[in-house]
């Protein structure tokens, strides 16, 4: 994997990332996890901080702070939900829903145990948890269908527990996904095309979108 670091803006305050898809957004345990979007983003910018994470499978838009002051903003909009974020996905099988129209995911989800990091449905121990989606194309020959996402809550694996809870797992998942969807994609079909937010110093409305290489 290339080690470059892909900016796709920066000033005094804010840093917009792509990562590419088996790259950790953070270090993990072991020398063998060091690398990660953090550690190459503060090679270049020694006062980026992070504020929010994708799995490690996930490609797409990761914003980090520059400094304390800009971390704590950022970290409280993110809390209140003031930070819009969208996805791409490709999943098996053909959702019931027209292209104009957004469903709702509204499952609980859990850690779970036994298997973690692994997460469930659980609908007495389960944390609140809502995703939107809606259907921007079908592919009758693959019998896939491309989405577009956005979580309401920010759950960890919340994207791919809700797919593969609605019997549409995202293709290449290897945690959640059966062999057979798997199989058929080389990596994770997942990536984080837009943002939405507030630049953390000037309240400007910022937007910024990443296409997809699938």
């Amino acid at each position: 994997m290339s080690t470059e670091l892909t900016v796709l803006y920066a000033d005094d305050a804010l840093l917009v990332l792509e990562k590419p898809s088996g790259l950790l957004s953070v270090p993990g345990r072991g020398a063998d996890k060091q690398d990660c979007l953090s550690l190459r983003a503060q090679r270049v910018y020694p006062d980026a901080l992070v504020v929010h994470r994708l799995d490690m499978a996930t490609s797409g838009l990761m914003v980090m702070a520059r400094g304390a002051a800009a971390q704590r903003i950022l970290n409280a909009a993110f809390a209140a939900r003031e930070v819009n974020k969208r996805y791409l996905a490709i999943v098996d099988g053909e959702l019931a829903a027209t292209e104009a129209d957004w469903g709702v995911i509204n499952l609980p989800i859990a850690l779970d145990w036994p298997r973690r990091p692994l997460r469930i449905i659980d609908h007495q121990n389960g944390q609140p948890s809502v995703t939107r989606w809606r259907l921007l194309a079908y592919h009758p020959t693959e019998s896939t269908s491309r989405i577009e996402l956005e979580p309401v809550t920010g759950r960890s694996h919340q994207l791919r527990v809700h797919l593969q809870a609605l019997g549409h797992s995202i293709l290449g998942d290897a945690l959640y996904a059966c062999p057979r969807i798997q199989a058929m994609a080389p990596r994770l079909l997942l990536h984080a095309s837009s943002i939405e937010l507030q630049h953390p110093l000037s309240r400007t409305a910022m937007r910024f979108v990443s296409p997809s290489s699938f």
